[in-house]
């Protein structure tokens, strides 16, 4: 793992960064802007990133935005995000931009497939002491974090097992869970949308997970992909823990805030 602290790297890269004409700042909210928590209700942002969030949202032709696989609902309930911040939830499924959420609706096979998922995962997870379904409007998704590391395992494959035949259904591996969704949406196609909305001419996406990885694959040359944990990725960057991006995001929005202060004067 990365030790302490922003490497030289990226504190060039962020340099860099600050000082383009229109710039998106993108983040994965669990294990990046918040700690890991046992229970997803539990998770909060870290006081510093949230102060540099808003601190860059406030600033001229400049966006921020959460990247997630929460639905939008959790996501707002444990990040309170202002207005400003544009969300994604359910891995692309679902945004809100400007405050206003564009609601998913699924047709009657998808809502077909997500009866079954659910079917499929709360049996698994009655067999399986520690795990637990959580319930999205496109998916639901079986955490293991807190069951027996042989149990959390099993039930994994069980659940995969139940539905190997279905090709409406999208299973997706992630840190102690196996995520099913009836919406096929990745952080990649997220990103994309962000970028087309606020034609930004470049974008720092932060994660921590395998599902960041589509969100990573899916930035261009003058982008900044950070990686944060361990684990092989795409990302450019690496940092050790959400503390390190906490200082990141304070030192952009430092960057940030003095480029455009000089930018105006001249």
């Amino acid at each position: 793992m990365a030790k302490s602290g922003i490497p030289e790297s990226l504190r060039t890269a962020l340099e860099r960064l600050a000082a383009v004409d229109r710039l998106l700042v993108a983040l994965d909210f669990d294990g990046v802007v918040s700690p890991i928590a046992e229970r997803a209700e539990q998770a909060r942002p870290l006081p510093e990133t949230a102060a540099a969030v808003a601190e860059l949202a406030g600033l001229p032709r400049t966006w921020t935005a959460f990247v997630s696989g929460r639905s939008l609902a959790s996501l707002v309930e444990v990040a309170s995000p202002d207005r400003r911040t544009l969300l994604i939830g359910s891995h692309g499924a679902e945004v809100r931009l400007d405050g206003e959420e564009r609601p998913l609706a699924l047709d009657p096979d998808q809502r077909h497939a997500l009866e079954a998922l659910h079917v499929a995962f709360t049996e698994v997870a009655a067999e399986a002491p520690g795990t637990w379904v959580e319930e999205k409007p496109a998916g639901r998704v079986l955490h293991t974090r807190q069951a027996d590391t042989e149990v959390g395992a099993a039930a994994v494959v069980a659940a995969r097992d139940k539905l190997t035949a279905r090709k409406d259904i999208f299973l997706k591996d992630g840190k102690q869970v196996l995520e099913g969704s009836v919406v096929h949406a990745t952080k990649g196609e997220g990103l994309a949308f962000l970028r087309q909305v606020t034609e930004a001419d470049a974008i720092l996406f932060a994660g921590d997970d395998v599902t960041d990885e589509d969100g990573f694959l899916a930035l261009k040359s003058d982008d900044v992909g950070i990686k944060v944990g361990d684990g092989e990725t795409a990302a450019g960057h690496r940092v050790g823990a959400p503390e390190d991006i906490a200082d990141s995001m304070t030192l952009l929005a430092r960057l940030r805030r003095a480029h455009l202060t000089s930018k105006m004067s001249t």
